[in-house]
């Protein structure tokens, strides 16, 4: 779908401060307070606005300790096909300490998002519940030491 200036406009702030209201999203961009709702509104019931949220501080919950996680599925996993890996996909999303995965191309073939109280926890986390899995032959564990940035915004 291609925007109108406006409706970036509207995103973009939304993406600094998901907390804005119409209004205040008026005064910054200027128009009709009714335009901008209905913009609004259009751009959730097209999906383009998923959904709000909270971003919250891992450091101040205790869980200040963040990794990446390369997993290689075993050779029968890759034999049964798509059906295994959306599996042990979904599988490992649930994982409460999983803040994200992806199905990557190249030598790995999931990459895992993981966040925790310290580096005890988190190879706790790979060694009893990744390496675990028999669909998981081997895994490729980075500790971030420093975050130079972290975002879901989308540049539009």
């Amino acid at each position: 779908m291609k925007l109108q200036e406006k409706q970036k406009k509207i995103l973009r702030l939304l993406q600094s401060n998901g907390k804005l209201s119409s209004k205040d999203i008026t005064k910054k961009i200027g128009g009709k307070i009714t335009t901008v709702y209905a913009q609004i509104k259009k751009m959730e019931e097209l999906g383009i606005i998923k959904e709000y949220r909270a971003v919250l501080d891992p450091k101040k919950l205790g869980k200040p300790a963040t990794a990446f996680v390369f997993a290689s599925l075993a050779y029968p996993a890759h034999k049964e096909g798509l059906a295994s890996r959306k599996r042990i996909t979904n599988e490992i999303a649930n994982y409460s300490e999983v803040q994200e995965i992806h199905v990557i191309t190249g030598d790995w073939d999931i990459l895992i998002k993981i966040k925790g109280k310290d580096v005890d926890e988190i190879s706790n986390f790979v060694m009893n519940k990744i390496r675990t899995k028999h669909e998981i032959e081997k895994t490729l564990t980075c500790i971030v030491f420093e975050t130079a940035k972290e975002t879901m915004d989308i540049l539009i």
